[in-house]
């Protein structure tokens, strides 16, 4: 990841954050793509910012952490621990806030690993829940925007009450209906036992530090473009997506976190420009100033196909409820990637 990212976030969550001095900070998926910022900007704020530093703990299983998620963090605030939430867990001190971004997001993980992926967003969930409620913590739920399914264009942007249009049964639906699940519990311990529970529905979030082989489509793309090879495009090309990138959604997260309110559940994402996957090859080829190959091709066994054709979020109720609004345009968001990724990524053959 960037330096100058981390700095971005801290300028940007600002005051907003400092409930979270010196309290203790419980970090599910620690090691993925999102944990590793949550640890970065909390060193940060602990260092810069916090008169008390808070104390943070990392849990994963490391199953999808790949390279860089298995250098664990070592500080003198944060701790790691390795297991697997859904088991029960009993940490060694109370917990004031938790952000529960455990989770097997990427198509391809979720393909190979269904059981899995169903486990820790239920299971997982579950047990995280019973943790907050012993000790009245607040937390964070990491849902996903495809928990919306294949949106009726009726209703697209999507607002975060449209219902979703899904499928039980199907390549995707162990991890779409099994996020659907988690934001049930969260709402019914909130409901029943009054525990401070909100919701976050990210939309396509990408960034430096996203792994060469996580197989989602910027890293996909990425790592072709380094090794030279043209760029696969699964379908006809025509699906849509809107891109967040990384330091908007960090930002929007930790607002989330602080001044969400509770019960809820906010679209966290960057609502223009909605961009089909043709015309993402033409916006990269455009800031590379040079032409790049692709092919259309069907789904690979290995990707589940059944994926949305457009996903576009509204994020009316984050802008007035969380004063959260992306500033990172698209391009300048993928010139910091496609820049990161040069310098880090070996290029897939």
């Amino acid at each position: 990841m960037l330096s100058s990212d981390i700095d971005e976030i801290i300028n940007r969550i600002g005051s907003s954050v400092n409930e979270l001095s010196n309290k203790h900070i419980l970090i599910t998926g620690g090691c993925g793509f999102l944990g590793r910022y949550f640890n970065r900007v909390l060193e940060a704020l602990n260092r810069d910012v916090f008169e008390k530093p808070c104390e943070v703990t990392i849990i994963d299983n490391l199953i999808t952490a790949g390279e860089e998620g298995n250098k664990t963090p070592h500080s003198d605030h944060i701790s790691f621990l390795k297991h697997d939430i859904t088991l029960p867990i009993k940490p060694d001190k109370p917990v004031d806030y938790i952000l529960h971004a455990a989770g097997i997001a990427s198509p391809f993980y979720y393909r190979a690993f269904p059981l899995e992926t169903l486990d820790v967003a239920t299971l997982g969930t579950r047990n995280i829940l019973e943790l907050a409620k012993e000790f009245h913590s607040r937390i964070l739920f990491f849902s996903s925007s495809e928990i919306y399914g294949d949106p009726d264009p009726r209703f697209v942007p999507i607002q975060e009450s449209y219902r979703g249009n899904v499928t039980c049964q199907g390549p995707r639906a162990c991890y779409d209906e099994s996020k659907r699940l988690g934001e049930t519990l969260c709402y019914v311990y909130h409901e029943k036992f009054g525990i401070n529970t909100g919701t976050v529905r990210p939309f396509n979030v990408y960034g430096p530090g996203m792994q060469e082989k996580d197989y989602r489509v910027l890293p996909n793309f990425a790592s072709r473009i380094k090794g030279g090879l043209p760029l696969n495009v699964y379908g006809n090309g025509d699906q849509t997506r809107t891109f967040c990138y990384i330091t908007d959604a960090i930002v929007g997260f930790f607002l989330a976190l602080v001044k969400g309110v509770p019960g809820g559940a906010y679209n966290i994402g960057n609502p223009t420009p909605e961009i089909s996957m043709i015309g993402l090859v033409r916006t990269i080829e455009k800031l590379l100033g040079r032409d790049i190959p692709h092919n259309l091709m069907s789904y690979p066994d290995s990707y589940p196909g059944d994926e949305p054709q457009r996903r576009c979020p509204d994020i009316r109720k984050a802008r007035i409820q969380l004063d959260y609004s992306p500033e990172v345009s698209l391009a300048a968001g993928l010139a910091r990637f496609l820049e990161w990724t040069e310098d880090r990524f070996i290029g897939v053959q």
